[in-house]
Formats: structure tokens, sequence, C-alpha cells
């Protein structure tokens, strides 16, 4: 684990526009201090409920009182908060107590942030284990704080010199025998050099300048008494892999990926997990992590959906892989078109092979054909006619698919449904995303995830739920790893900075962002003009702001065309056809999505949510942020108008990122281009480029 507690600091200046600019990470976590008996000279105080001697109070991350772990991926800087204050005027103090998963405890100390008047704490901290962590914050009296500012105060004064100066030595020398007796012969030395140059004859300044040298600092931050240590309860942070934070996912249909149809009999054949295997070389050439699949399952053929999704299909027509199940199995089977579990196997292993993981659709509805109507009717709705209760949407109706009834045997589809997760994993499948996770209970997920992640931890929930924010939140609480989220219908540069610092500040904990452009559901608006610089601002836009963004084939071409005015669905859409598509047709952008996703790489600031701060753009349709992870720094300024050239000037605020004033070197990632900046930076986008992604070049 490393730690980062954060320098008292003067406050940025709210933006004109009175959002609070996001905080500056800082440059260089320092080393991390395990936890000593020698460090406090009282026993800790349990307190089931209330305040202890030093009142610890609004700890965060707390997900709902502590029920479910916060959320971290290894690596990650993420934030410790809490309100801590005590009685008069003695100083107080906290720290941070980790319990990583071997049971190792390591100590952060908390450093105060403005406003001082509310008592605000904060410490930033990258825990670097993958697990199960717990943390605490602890509150104590801090004796040395106390007397360094009497002192300060009384000795330029005269006032009690000679007291000052011997609480100050017995003080200092107390301190370096417990430094000795924790076996630090320097720190201890340092402190006891200090004490013997603590005599009241010596001047207020030389005396001052004494005992607020670096080396005494030190010494008393790692040795120096802590008293009334009042510790919180426990709570926990569940750290998972790098990838369930940052990744770049992309979706196809293997039934598409060399797809054939007869001229002669006009039926098509479809492509198979074996025919897919030059797609996966392409995917991964364009620098995506995640290659996600809708379902493989076997399709229903009862009430089955036509083209454009009519009631009335012709022979041949594929259905919605969505409609799951037929005689030939359910949710454990494979669509024998797409080939059988070795032909799998070799798909997922060609996937690794070309670094790659695959995500595996995972909807719980069923075909009126599916084994479990037969087997488990009870697991289904039954309506006062006797029919089972097919899904709606009004007024979208799905009358080839039967929801799940979750009431009527929890146990028996409960432990089905973790079989069936099992069986998937058994084959390679790490990443699960969950169609409509919202349509089933909130508490069904919380234990279904939880019994995955007791086995196998490295295993990630995306959780399709495009719904009311209570539940999505919800989801993301109880353990869905990432989610997908408004973005598609946020497009103006006030729904964005909302948005975003929503997402990086008030959600972060417990809410993962992933921003598909696109998916075979939603035809964005913003995109059906068919505008290849539409398509540039939504890639670059999603690719930066979020360190998870999807796309959904197709949209390297600009596929665009919708079924109907003012609709979101697909022309011709890939849910219930055959798209074989030529992915190298000329325009495409292949060469802007395969170097968006390599700058991500090659930037942690990118691969990061909570450290975004919004930058003052003189026009409303440029978007100008700066995204920081520890010395890398990242400014993104992209037009919100596809079809204009747009010119602005951007500020850029030198104490938000940290920087002193003064000529700034910054180097466009996507041209190779450098430019010196300074506070006003004038800049021309035209809907060719549409976007700069500055790296700030340090000297």
């Amino acid at each position: 684990m490393s730690a980062n507690p954060r320098p008292p600091r003067k406050r940025p200046a709210p933006a004109k526009d009175g959002r609070k600019p996001a905080p500056r990470t800082p440059a260089k976590p320092p080393v991390p201090e395990p936890v000593t008996p020698s460090l406090q000279l009282a026993p800790p105080i349990a307190v089931a409920r209330g305040f202890g001697r030093i009142p610890v109070r609004g700890v965060s991350p707390v997900i709902e009182g502590g029920a479910y772990p916060a959320k971290a991926v290894v690596g990650e800087l993420i934030p410790i908060r809490a309100k801590v204050f005590r009685e008069g005027h003695d100083a107080v103090n906290a720290s941070v107590i980790f319990t990583d998963p071997t049971g190792v405890e390591h100590r952060t100390d908390l450093a105060p942030i403005e406003p001082r008047g509310l008592d605000p704490w904060e410490a930033w901290v990258r825990l670097d284990q993958p697990g199960r962590w717990t943390f605490r914050v602890e509150g104590w009296s801090d004796p040395w704080a106390t007397w360094l500012h009497n002192a300060e105060v009384k000795l330029p004064a005269g006032i009690d010199v000679d007291l000052v100066c011997l609480e100050g030595r017995t003080l200092l020398e107390t301190t370096a025998a417990t430094a000795a007796s924790a076996g630090d012969a320097v720190h201890a030395s340092v402190l006891q050099a200090t004490a013997q140059l603590l005599l009241p004859e010596r001047s207020a300044a030389d005396l001052i300048e004494v005992v607020t040298a670096s080396g005494t600092a030190t010494a008393m931050r790692v040795h120096g008494p802590r008293e009334l240590v009042s510790p919180t309860a426990d709570f926990d942070i569940f750290v998972d892999r790098r990838e369930a934070l940052f990744a770049s996912w992309y979706e196809f249909f293997p039934r598409s990926i060399g797809a054939t149809k007869s001229p002669r009999a006009k039926k098509w054949a479809s492509g198979t997990f074996d025919s897919c295997h030059h797609r996966l070389e392409e995917v991964a050439a364009m620098g995506f992590d995640v290659v996600y699949l809708p379902p493989i399952h076997p399709i229903g053929k009862a009430f089955r959906k036509g083209r454009n999704n009519t009631l009335t299909p012709e022979t041949g027509d594929p259905g919605s892989p969505w409609a799951i199940g037929s005689a030939k199995g359910g949710h454990d089977a494979i669509h024998p078109d797409l080939g059988d579990w070795d032909s799998f196997d070799r798909f997922i292993a060609k996937a690794a092979e070309v670094g790659l993981e695959v995500a595996l659709d995972f909807a719980l509805q069923a075909s009126p054909d599916h084994p479990w109507v037969r087997q488990h009717p009870e697991w289904f709705t039954t309506r006062l006619d006797g029919t089972i209760a097919y899904a709606e949407n009004p007024p979208k109706k799905y009358q080839d698919i039967y929801p799940i009834n979750f009431d009527n045997d929890p146990v028996g589809i409960y432990h089905e449904v973790l079989r069936i997760l099992k069986l998937w994993i058994s084959h390679g499948v790490k990443i699960f995303r969950v169609d409509n996770p919202h349509t089933k209970p909130v508490q069904f997920w919380a234990w279904i995830i939880d019994q995955v992640r007791q086995h196998d931890p490295d295993v990630l929930f995306l959780a399709e739920a495009f719904t009311k924010p209570e539940m999505m939140h919800a989801l993301g609480k109880v353990g869905f790893h990432s989610s997908y989220t408004y973005f598609t219908w946020r497009n103006t540069k006030w729904e964005l900075t909302e948005y975003l610092t929503e997402l990086s500040t008030q959600t972060d904990a417990f809410f993962r962002p992933n921003f598909f452009v696109n998916t075979p559901d939603i035809n964005p608006a913003f995109l059906q003009s068919g505008n290849p610089a539409a398509f540039a601002i939504r890639a670059v836009l999603a690719a930066t702001l979020s360190p998870a963004w999807g796309v959904y084939s197709g949209f390297e071409l600009f596929e665009h065309a919708a079924l109907k005015p003012g609709g979101e669905e697909y022309l011709d859409s890939e849910k219930f056809e055959y798209r074989p598509r030529d992915f190298a047709a000329e325009p495409n952008l292949n060469l802007l999505i395969g170097r968006l996703n390599q700058i991500r790489r090659e930037h942690p600031a990118l691969q990061q949510l909570r450290q975004i701060h919004f930058l003052d753009a003189a026009n409303d349709q440029v978007l100008a942020f700066v995204k920081t992870d520890g010395e890398d720094q990242v400014i993104v300024v992209c037009s919100l108008d596809p079809d204009q050239t747009i010119e602005t000037v951007v500020g850029l605020d030198y104490g938000a990122l940290g920087l002193a004033p003064g000529p700034v070197t910054v180097r466009d990632e996507l041209t190779g281009n450098t430019f010196t900046w300074g506070y006003d930076n004038f800049v021309r986008l035209p809907p060719a480029n549409p976007a700069h992604i500055l790296h700030i070049v340090k000297s």
C-alpha cells in the first residue's frame, strides 16, 4: 500500500460558472508506515455508537452504513475523508488504519483541508493488493502539535519561555526514547539533538527554527505521542483487478462475422466462433481490451421476431439472441450455428492470445421454448387468463421473451443462476455484461455477486441498467463492478460537466461508469446525421472522460440510419438479422479509435475517474478539462459542434494543476504537435480535427 496525504494548501477558486474544481492529485506518495504499539500512549477506546473521546464523524467511503464494501482497484488513488474535532483548543490529528487481505495493518495520517472551520480531514491512498481490505479512522490528541502552536505564540511574546522550553524538551526526549526502543536510531538521535538545542537563552526565532526543522517534523510524525486514540468501526473496501475500472470494450455479433448468403437459396449461413478469429485480431489491433458478445445460446422459435423487430419473421430470420432457449437448450447451451464447446474454447484461447478478454452477455430471461418453461413453470408469472406474462416496456412489447419471477422459488432460481455462471467461468469467461439487471431484485444480485466473489474474485459484472438513478446506484453498491450510464444522452457542455462532477465526486465509491458510444438498442440522436465529426467527437469524449468506454460494431463505419424519425433504434438492426461488414471500408474511424486506445494506455491520468478538473472555455460549444494521476496530467479540449469550426479561449488553472505560473509546454497526443500554453490560450477546432488531447510536458 502507498499513502498520499495532502499538505494543507489554498483551496482553488470556484470556476466562473460556480462549480468547485476537483482537487489536485499530489505528485509523489510517501512510503506507508506499519502500525506499532509504540505509536500510542493510551489504549484505543472502542465506541459502539456515538462519539469517542476524540469525535470522528462523516467517514467516507462508507456504503449504506457499512453494509457493502466501497470500491477500488489495484493502484487506484482513492480518498479517505472524515470530520475530526475536540473540545477546547488542544490540537487533534487523525489517521486511517488499513488492514490488507493478509491481515497486515498499515497507517496513513490524514491532513486537514479547507475549510478548516468545518473540520474536514483527508488522505489519498493507493491499495496495492486485490481482495477485501478494511479501514478505520482514528482521531487522537496531538501533544506535539499543541505544544508547537503554543510555542509559536508564546516564545516571540516572551511568555513562559522557561516552561515552554522545558515542556518541549520533555516531549522530544520522551519521543527519542520511543524511537530508540523501536530500533530507529536515526530519528532518536535527531530528536535528542533537538532537545539539547531547546535552551531558553536562545532567541525565539532560533528556537522556533530548531523545532520546525524538517528532520524533527518527520521524526515526530513517525514516533510522536498519540493520546486519547479514538477509533471508528472498521469498514470494508474491496479492491478489484485493474480492469474493473479501466478497459476499452468492443461489441460484435459472432453470427455476423463471416456470415454468407446463398444467391440461389437466399438463405444465410451463420458466422461461427472459428470464423471470428480474424476479427479478434483486428479488434486487438485497435487497442481494445474486452470483446463483448451478445447471447450465444439457442434462440426460441415461438413469437420469433423478424427484421426490424416485426412480428412476422421470414424463413431463415435468425431471431433475437436475447430470446434465449429452445429445444436445443437454454443458458447452459451454445447455439449450434455458432459451434460447439470446443470451438468456444478455441475462441476464448484466441482472444487471450491476442490480448483480449471475452465478456459474455448474461440475460436472465427465457423464450417460450426455453426448457425452464416446461421444467420450472413456477419461475415465471402466470396471468389470470392462464398465459405466462411476456416482457413489456410500454409501448414496447417483447412477446418472444418471458421474464423470470424471483419470488416463487428463490432458492431454486438463485442456485440455478449460480450454477450457470460457474459453468461459463469454468470455460474461461471472467466478465459478464448483465442484461437489464434492474428488472431483477437487488437482493438477488447481492447474493449472486457475493457467492461468485468468494470463489472467483477476478470475475467482473457490468450492469446494462439504463434506468432511474437510485436503482443504478443500488446495483453498484451491492457489487456490480461497473455500469452503463447516461452518457449517451449527455451532449451539451453543462450536461457533461454536471454529470462528470457527479460521477467523479459523489458516486465514485460505488458506481464505476462505462461510456458506450452506441449499443444495438441505442442509435444516439447526436450520430444520426452520419457526420464523421460527430462520431469522432463522441469517441474522444467517451475515451477520455471515462476510464472505461465501449463501441458497438458499425460505429467505426458511421452507421447511423434510424428505424424511424425521432427514434433511437437502428434501421436493419443486427438484433434481428445477419449484418456482415467490411470493416476496412472507407471512410472509417479505425485509426482514430486505435490512437485513442493507445493514448489511454500511455497515460495513467486517463485510466482513473476521480481526478478531473474542468477548465474555463469561453465558447459553450467547447468542453475543456484536465485529468491527473500523480505526475501525469492530460488536458482535453473537444468541440461539441460537428458541423462548423469552433474557436475559443481556454484558461489554464495553474493553482489547480500545481504548476508555477509561466509558459507550459503541451504536446498534442493526436497529432504530435507541441504548443506553449499560458493563462489564456486560443484554440481552433474544425470538424476534421475536433479535439486536442494535450500532455503537459514536465521540464
